[in-house]
């Protein structure tokens, strides 16, 4: 692959960013949730909730509400797409590496941690942490 491939498919990639930030999935209430967790980044101002349906084992529906920059709710919108129908060990297996071959880019530590604060959530929601609150730095 060539370094204009490379750029092109980059590009590509933001443009699904930028069109997931403007037209989220999975965003809002989930009525019947079984699990749900709140995480947030009071640095960055980032805030997700995240609710699932889990039967048997298994995650049958999940949502998300909250802001967040383009990168956290795309990570959103895509990892609660993800998750429906994966048994919960598999929700947590989930790495910081699957989450950015779902947003199809490679990020540095700070943007990172914009794109890995839905799956903390939703990780915090499978483990049965309720609707606790978890702060950056606690």
């Amino acid at each position: 692959m060539s370094v204009s491939d490379e750029v092109g498919e980059a590009g590509v990639y933001r443009e699904q960013i930028i069109d997931l930030f403007k037209h989220p999935l999975n965003k809002g209430t989930l009525p019947g949730a079984t699990h749900a967790r709140r995480a947030d980044n009071p640095l960055c101002g980032d805030d997700v909730a995240v609710a699932l349906r889990v039967e048997e084992g298994v995650v049958q529906d999940a949502k998300w509400e909250g802001h967040g920059c383009a990168l956290c709710v795309a990570s959103s919108s895509l990892l609660t797409e993800d998750v429906k129908g994966k048994r919960v060990e598999d929700v947590l297996g989930l790495t910081a590496h699957d989450v950015q071959e779902l947003l199809g880019v490679k990020l540095g530590p700070v943007r990172l941690k914009c794109a890995l604060l839905p799956l903390e959530a939703l990780k915090g929601a499978v483990k049965q942490e309720g609707t606790a609150e978890r702060r950056e730095g606690e």
